[in-house]
């Protein structure tokens, strides 16, 4: 008999070995959903979306960087509205 994989409060258990023997591949499972995640390729952006953010090594003042990661999770995008403020005045 099997073991349940979670428990009675819904947290999932460790694997053991044996359970990992009888997983199947993603792609046996869902073959079409595969097909066109692999089609489309890592990274690729579909048409009409944002033009993606851009990676920079940017210096700032630390009081700068104590507020904005102050209001928690998303303080580099608060920075990066803030800007994009600045810019729209101008």
């Amino acid at each position: 008999m099997k073991k349940p994989l979670t428990n009675e409060v819904g947290d999932v258990r460790e694997l053991s070995k044996g359970d990992m023997r009888l997983m199947k591949p993603f792609a046996e499972m869902h073959p079409e959903l595969a097909k066109e995640l692999h089609s489309r390729g890592r990274g690729q952006r579909g048409p009409g979306k944002k033009l993606a953010k851009e990676s920079v090594n940017l210096r700032l003042n630390a009081e700068i960087v104590q507020h904005f990661r102050s209001g928690g999770p998303g303080w580099q995008s608060r920075i990066n509205d803030a800007l994009l403020k600045i810019i729209e005045k101008h």
